[in-house]
């Protein structure tokens, strides 16, 4: 790489890694920031979904607006709200201030995430270089995610959950002050047309979507609110789909979703979210509930997750390299279910921690195999016009993975609990292990779908 190919990455992949931070850096503070603001419990859910909301809701329609009025604009418009928005979330005196607060920055991660992708895609072209930047980026996405719970707990014990915002501002600067200068960015030619219709159905289904699913994981699946969400996001993702087969400059062509490697390839990178990011949350239940430990040291605890996934993302553009996308898909899932079935071993003593350490060790590097080979297939073989809307998908993809697997998680724990009617760490442990055993058979799940769909068209009449 140049010099300034290695600026450009150094800038695009730290934003990348405040973005993932962001998603759970909240997460262990939520208690105390309950009590600073006068959250009741049951409205303190929101803090988290009111970001995951407007994240995911709106990231495909980013990602297509990026493609049309231009990448860079969308990546530092997106940066200095998250800036903006976190100086107000840190500042924030009341409920109300602090979950604007978040909806901003959901807002400014549906912008800043497609955007920064589809900047790195078209920065370096298709082979090595793209492959090892890509994997890169997955390594510290994931990282982020880990780092956040950490960072989260230490900031919250050592200064105040208002830093947890606060954070966010130096870093958005230094983002805004060198990036004019060291990423190009191509404009479309003519003037750009965006399928409102089109755009209105699908941030309107991906919202009602995620909104009937968190509401699942906080009120249960068969509550009128969640059933009627779920059924208006389903109408109108079908609406949507029917809209662009009709439109003149539909939002997503119906030609992207046909080809096989966009199509499967973010189906098995849904899977690589779902059951990675509600793994952490079975495994948070079982560290707190089970073995009595603080948020703190369970943060602490998964750094070795952390330090699974760093080490999956940087020899993922490799592996990819020698081996091709969809061997490393399939290896990476296998080893990821091996490593979660082993969980269902796990016991009341404090001793298991050593199994669970090494387990999420060997199941983070094969998550981050799946997630940098499902990264690379659903944005290869496109123009660099269509990478904004790749990146989109594939952003998606990752933001309503990571909120689809605690409630689906949950529910299923939950009911082995209600099951055996009791509510104490032996119900809980029995509750986990099922659900992680549910886990697993989903990521082989993945990596089967990836071994036949990805597969040649000559492999596959085999099969």
């Amino acid at each position: 790489m140049t010099g300034q190919q290695k600026l450009v990455l150094t800038l695009l992949l730290g934003a990348q890694f405040m973005i993932a931070v962001d998603f759970s850096i909240l997460n262990v503070a939520l208690p105390v920031v309950g009590e600073g603001l006068g959250f009741s419990l049951n409205n303190l859910q929101w803090v988290a979904t009111a970001f995951a909301l407007t994240a995911a809701g709106f990231t495909l329609l980013f990602g297509r607006v990026a493609d049309l009025f231009g990448r860079k604009r969308l990546f530092l418009g997106g940066m200095a709200l998250l800036g903006a928005s976190s100086a107000l979330g840190g500042f924030a005196t009341s409920p109300e201030m602090l979950l604007i607060a978040r909806v901003l920055q959901g807002l400014a991660t549906a912008a800043v995430t497609p955007a920064g992708l589809s900047l790195l895609t078209t920065a370096f072209k298709e082979g090595p270089q793209r492959d090892r930047a890509l994997g890169l980026n997955g390594a510290l996405m994931s990282a982020g995610f880990t780092a956040g719970a950490v960072l989260g707990g230490l900031l919250t014990d050592l200064l105040s959950w208002r830093w947890a915002f606060f954070v966010n501002v130096p870093v958005a600067a230094l983002v805004l002050i060198l990036a004019p200068s060291a990423i190009t960015d191509s404009r479309p030619s003519g003037r750009p047309r965006l399928d409102v219709p089109g755009a209105i159905a699908v941030t309107g289904g991906l919202l009602a979507l995620v909104f009937g699913l968190t509401q699942a994981g906080a009120e249960g699946w068969g509550e009128p609110t969640t059933l009627g969400a779920l059924v208006a996001g389903a109408v109108l993702l079908v609406a949507f789909w029917f809209i662009e087969q009709r439109s003149a400059s539909p939002l997503v062509p119906v030609g992207i979703m046909k080809r096989r490697t966009v199509l499967w390839g973010n189906i098995t990178g849904l899977i690589a979210f779902v059951t990675e990011t509600s793994l952490v949350f079975l495994l948070t239940l079982y560290l707190q509930e089970v073995l009595g430990y603080s948020p703190l040291a369970t943060g602490l605890a998964f750094g070795v997750l952390g330090i699974g996934t760093v080490l999956g993302g940087t020899l993922g553009g490799r592996v990819v390299g020698r081996f091709g996308t969809r061997t490393t898909i399939v290896a990476g899932g296998v080893v990821q279910a091996l490593a979660t079935l082993s969980l269902v071993a796990l016991g009341s003593s404090g001793g298991w921690i050593w199994l669970l350490l090494a387990a999420t060790f060997v199941g983070g590097v094969g998550n981050m195999l799946m997630i940098v080979g499902f990264m690379i297939t659903a944005t290869s073989g496109l123009p660099d016009a269509e990478q904004g809307l790749a990146t989109g998908l594939a952003t998606m993809t990752q933001q309503v993975g990571i909120t689809m697997g605690i409630p689906i998680m949950s529910a299923i724990a939950t009911a082995r609990m209600s099951s055996l009617g009791d509510t104490g760490p032996d119900a809980v442990l029995s509750g986990v292990a099922v659900a992680i055993l549910v886990d697993s058979a989903l990521v082989l799940l993945g990596a089967l779908l990836a071994a036949v769909f990805l597969a040649p068209r000559r492999d596959r009449d085999r099969v």
